[in-house]
């Protein structure tokens, strides 16, 4: 991959999701949050929503179905999808979203470094709903090990 830190301030294509009832109560139900909240609009309300609110870990759906799939990922930042790992992921919410919010998703690659045998880079992605405000910062790290030769399929 040469050096990494040219892929500093690379920015991917932005993506626009719409934020639905049926994908928040479905990811609610895969991690095992069984919290009204998730699920009816009217305990929501009572507990000070506009709608039904996304989980914190929610942006991962709106990724996925968005944004770039793990093929594209790894193709435009060059990395080897055999050797990719996920690392750590931050979340830091500036306003509710909501069922019915649209929001469009900002991502870029906000720093890059090696680390013994791993490269490792951090993206961010803003996003922002329909009335301009941001309302959400997610930052993830993806980690490329780098494997020696005999560990690759190579002779020993």
């Amino acid at each position: 991959m040469g050096d990494i830190s040219r892929k500093i301030g690379f920015a991917f294509a932005p993506y626009t999701f719409v934020v639905e009832r049926g994908k928040i109560r479905e990811f609610a139900l895969a991690i095992g949050d069984d919290n009204p909240i998730y699920h009816d609009p009217a305990a929501a309300q009572r507990a000070g929503y506009r709608d039904i609110p996304v989980p914190p870990t929610f942006s991962t759906v709106m990724d996925m179905w968005a944004g770039p799939d793990f093929e594209q990922l790894t193709k435009l930042l060059e990395l080897n999808p055999l050797q990719v790992l996920h690392g750590e992921q931050m979340y830091e919410y500036s306003g509710d979203i909501c069922a019915g919010d649209v929001l469009t998703a900002h991502s870029r690659v906000i720093a890059a470094e090696t680390k013994k045998a791993m490269n490792l880079l951090t993206l961010e992605t803003v996003y922002v709903n329909g009335q301009g405000e941001q309302v959400l910062t997610a930052q993830s790290v993806i980690i490329e090990r780098h494997t020696p030769p005999n560990e690759a399929g190579g002779s020993v």
